[in-house]
């Protein structure tokens, strides 16, 4: 049984809390079968971060990535340059399109 192609989508807003612990919606933690205490990698992507569970699937999902990017020809230029987009998506999403969008410090990008 061939294995469907993974779908990146917008799936939830969450935040940080005070010791740096991250909050994994319900759903998704359903969904993938985590329970308390599972593994995750992280991979950091330019300025965003992707979260991965397991080491398995984290190294599946790389070459994944990987073969597809290439197959396509995207370079990872090409890839961070659609980021300004998607950023403005997620936020019309979340807040609505005509909501005031606060400033964006680069001071800390490098």
């Amino acid at each position: 049984m061939a294995s469907q192609p993974a779908v990146l989508e917008y799936l939830a807003t969450t935040k940080i809390g005070e010791k740096g612990q991250v909050t994994v919606p319900k759903q998704f933690r359903e969904k993938l079968g985590l329970a308390s205490g599972a593994p995750f990698a992280v991979l950091r992507l330019g300025d965003g971060l992707i979260l991965m569970p397991q080491q398995e699937h984290f190294e599946r999902l790389c070459a994944r990535i990987g073969s597809a990017l290439a197959s396509a020809e995207i370079t990872p230029k090409a890839l961070l340059a659609t980021l300004p987009e998607a950023r403005e998506k997620i936020y019309a999403h979340h807040y609505g399109a005509g909501a005031h969008k606060p400033a964006i410090s680069r001071t800390h990008a490098k």
